[in-house]
């Protein structure tokens, strides 16, 4: 969590409360203007004041003058901020960091057109957490790691990012030969290390799973383990394990089973969709349509209520200075504060 807050608040007290000061004493002791030494007086000059071009430009000398005391105060007060010194607070909380999450992911050919939605979902769920640590595992033929467990958000984010763009392949264009060579290198490049070309498989779901279920380290501590498997369980070829042996193959290991089921609508898809549900139920998991809009709230509540345990480290605090804000707006002030001096002396 960061929160933004002033290092040394009291100075920016002290500064507000001397301008304000500074000006109650001026207005207090203002007086009329000042006849230059230099200035003859006309007589029968009186009804000068009662023209219309004279009040016009006095109205705009006190709108001038009220410009100069709000210009004034503005850089006081931005002044004030930057000697109280406005930083950026970051708790990093041990305590949070006790679940792991693995995103796994299916890239066959027959989900390309739905794996972008299925990334949509892994960003909205990233938003929804606070400490845990996140992988992105790609599968196919064989699997790839795109990312290993980290809570470095920043990083995950933009990865899931990278994923979003590549993923989001027109096949309908590619069918017919009008896409874009730029957007299939993009994907070409997102899918490589998942397929192996001398074999006729695809999709081996069972082997994507037991994949994604090693990737958890720290096997001997005391931590939540989640996988969120996505796919249309389209299996082509002879996997290594079924999904049911992959499935019991992460129970073994006491890692958590999420389903997020998507696809085309084929002779045996439905057949499919029943094995995907199924499984992941009797592994005591949640299933979920990618379509089913309370999917992201369920996923994040079921991870949260997860077990946590406390790594007994002192919550660390990271400070940043952020000045930007502040010192643009005084350099602003200052800058018009002398335009609107020089335009008075004028």
């Amino acid at each position: 969590m960061v929160s933004s807050a002033l290092e040394r608040p009291w100075i920016l007290v002290v500064a507000v409360v001397v301008l304000l000061a500074v000006a109650a004493i001026g207005y207090a002791t203002r007086t009329g203007p000042r006849t230059p030494a230099n200035v003859r007086w006309v007589a029968n000059a009186s009804y000068l004041t009662q023209l219309a071009s004279f009040r016009s430009r006095l109205a705009r000398y006190r709108v001038g003058l009220a410009g100069v005391a709000v210009v004034a105060l503005t850089g006081g007060i931005a002044a004030g901020v930057l000697l109280a010194r406005p930083v950026d607070k970051q708790v990093l909380n041990s305590e949070l960091a006790t679940r792991d999450i693995v995103l796994c992911l299916d890239v066959s050919g027959s989900m390309v057109e739905y794996d972008a939605e299925i990334v949509s979902r892994f960003i909205d769920l990233v938003e929804g957490f606070d400490g845990e640590r996140i992988a992105l595992s790609i599968w196919n033929q064989t699997s790839r790691t795109v990312f290993p467990l980290t809570d470095d958000y920043g990083l995950v984010t933009e990865e899931l990012e990278l994923a979003l763009a590549a993923l989001d392949f027109d096949m309908d264009s590619y069918m017919n030969g009008s896409f874009d060579p730029d957007d299939l290198d993009r994907i070409l490049r997102f899918v490589a290390g998942t397929e192996l070309s001398t074999e006729m498989s695809s999709s081996l779901i069972g082997d994507g799973l037991a994949s994604c279920g090693r990737l958890f380290d720290e096997a001997d501590t005391e931590r939540s383990r989640t996988i969120i498997l996505a796919s249309d369980n389209q299996v082509l070829g002879t996997p290594i394990y079924t999904l049911s042996a992959g499935a019991d193959f992460v129970a073994e290991r006491d890692i958590g089973l999420i389903g997020i089921y998507s696809g085309e609508s084929t002779d045996t898809s439905a057949g499919e969709q029943k094995e995907f549900e199924d499984v992941v139920a009797t592994h005591d998991g949640l299933y979920f349509e990618a379509s089913d809009p309370s999917a992201v709230d369920a996923i994040i509540e079921r991870i949260q209520d997860q077990q946590a345990v406390d790594l007994d480290a002192t919550p660390e605090v990271v400070v940043s200075d952020r000045p930007a804000t502040a010192a643009t707006v005084l350099v602003i002030a200052f800058a018009g504060l002398v335009l609107l001096l020089w335009r008075l002396r004028t």
